[in-house]
């Protein structure tokens, strides 16, 4: 997780996580997707736990401990996602993660984020501009890029 400080930070709220969807699980609607209700659940406990830290930890960048830079590590180009977690806040790349990796619809994010749906539109449009620059910078001259 992006949000806590450390991997036993994340891996606290995790535990926590399931714990509380275990207890609470006959609160669960099943008018919505189970993974925006779980997924909430898990955005509330890493923040508690963030909270509860004295000292923050700016990024931590450790490639064992990151699942993304793990996956990628084989690779010699750049991936369009290490980009993302570079250049956009936690909020907007966890929005544009849940869009286009988890095919979630913007109503689904906006409550699991908690923000209005103009916020998610918005923020989406602009990190698909953002990773467009991005990459745009990054790729000058490169015709295997589009």
């Amino acid at each position: 997780m992006t949000r806590c400080a450390s991997y036993a930070d994340a891996e606290d709220a995790l535990q926590d996580t399931l714990m509380a969807a275990y207890r609470y699980l006959n609160s669960y609607d099943p008018r919505w997707r189970f993974s925006t209700w779980l997924y909430r659940i898990a955005i509330r406990n890493a923040q508690k736990i963030r909270s509860e830290n004295v000292v923050e930890f700016v990024d931590i960048c450790d490639e064992e401990s990151d699942p993304l830079l793990h996956c990628i590590s084989a690779s010699e180009s750049e991936n369009l996602w290490v980009s993302a977690r570079r250049v956009l806040n936690d909020d907007v790349f966890t929005a544009t993660w849940l869009r286009y990796v988890e095919d979630m619809s913007i109503n689904d994010i906006s409550k699991a984020l908690d923000r209005s749906d103009s916020w998610t539109k918005v923020n989406l449009l602009r990190a698909r501009k953002a990773l467009d620059m991005e990459m745009n910078r990054e790729n000058k001259g490169s015709e295997a890029y589009g």
